[in-house]
């Protein structure tokens, strides 16, 4: 069987990729003839159909009462259980990055521990069906708040699970992290949207000021001041144009002091004051 690479080969235009991405998938054949290989982190929910998946080393049967966190880097292969039967579900992608961001944001440092099992399994509720019912490809098409409605689908799929299931499935999103990304990497991009100083995150990497600075350029290629402060700016950015936020309600939570500092921030790098782009 050929081996595929996914999410690529959903995406309309080659070179497109994203850090959330969803496919609506459908299947109607007993046995997919194909092997696929996850470049992403993704959520599996099923909502017609019971079907077999098969890793490397092992499978696991679900129904549509289930769905599955799959890890990225396995390849895999499904199969339906009721030939007469269709399969379909909402495919969920997430990069590392958006979950070193998330995993900063709201959970403990805790030490990443080994996972042999390429999943975790996700037993459906009214909660979850109408979270899944809500996703579609077509809805974050030509969308102009597409992002930012990403990225706040993904918080609340990801902070409802981390309730419902706990230390059980915080630990399985830290076994997620690649083990390519540097303990520096996963600290820094971890308190990327905390309001912490330089000085802070330089401590939490066990470095002097001046030894993460030289740390960052030879990581990053640019200062480590000007990309948190992009990184939150578009972070501000993606909260205003969801449209139920102020800039005085953020601006603390972005890393400045007063209002007027983030204003000025906000209109250098955007062209347009937090005002206009929240009205």
């Amino acid at each position: 069987m050929p081996i595929e690479n996914i999410p690529e080969i959903y995406f309309q235009k080659k070179n497109e990729p994203q850090d959330i991405f969803i496919y609506d998938f459908k299947m109607t054949n007993d046995v997919v003839k194909s092997k696929v290989n996850l470049s992403m982190n993704m959520f599996s929910f099923l909502q017609v159909g019971k079907k077999q998946v098969h890793f490397a080393n092992t499978s696991i049967a679900v129904n549509n009462q289930q769905s599955l966190l799959l890890k990225k880097g396995n390849w895999l292969w499904t199969e339906l259980l009721d030939t007469d039967a269709i399969y379909f579900c909402k495919l969920f992608f997430f990069s590392e990055k958006k979950l070193i961001d998330f995993l900063g944001k709201y959970t403990n440092n805790v030490k990443s521990r080994k996972e042999d099992v390429p999943y975790f399994v996700i037993e459906n509720d009214d909660y979850l069906a109408a979270f899944i019912n809500s996703l579609s490809s077509n809805t974050f098409t030509n969308h102009s708040f597409s992002g930012a409605i990403l990225d706040l689908k993904f918080e609340e799929i990801m902070l409802y699970l981390l309730n419902k299931y706990g230390s059980a499935f915080e630990h399985y999103l830290h076994s997620l992290i690649s083990k390519e990304v540097s303990e520096f990497k996963s600290i820094v991009e971890g308190n990327v949207h905390s309001n912490l100083k330089l000085e802070e995150i330089a401590f939490l990497c066990h470095m002097s000021l001046s030894t993460f600075k030289r740390h960052f350029i030879k990581a990053y290629q640019e200062p480590p001041g000007k990309w948190l402060q992009d990184k939150r700016l578009q972070k501000a950015k993606n909260l205003l144009l969801a449209g139920d936020l102020k800039a005085s309600d953020i601006y603390l939570e972005i890393g400045y002091n007063n209002l007027s500092n983030f204003s000025i921030a906000f209109k250098n790098k955007f062209g347009m004051s937090p005002t206009e782009v929240s009205n």
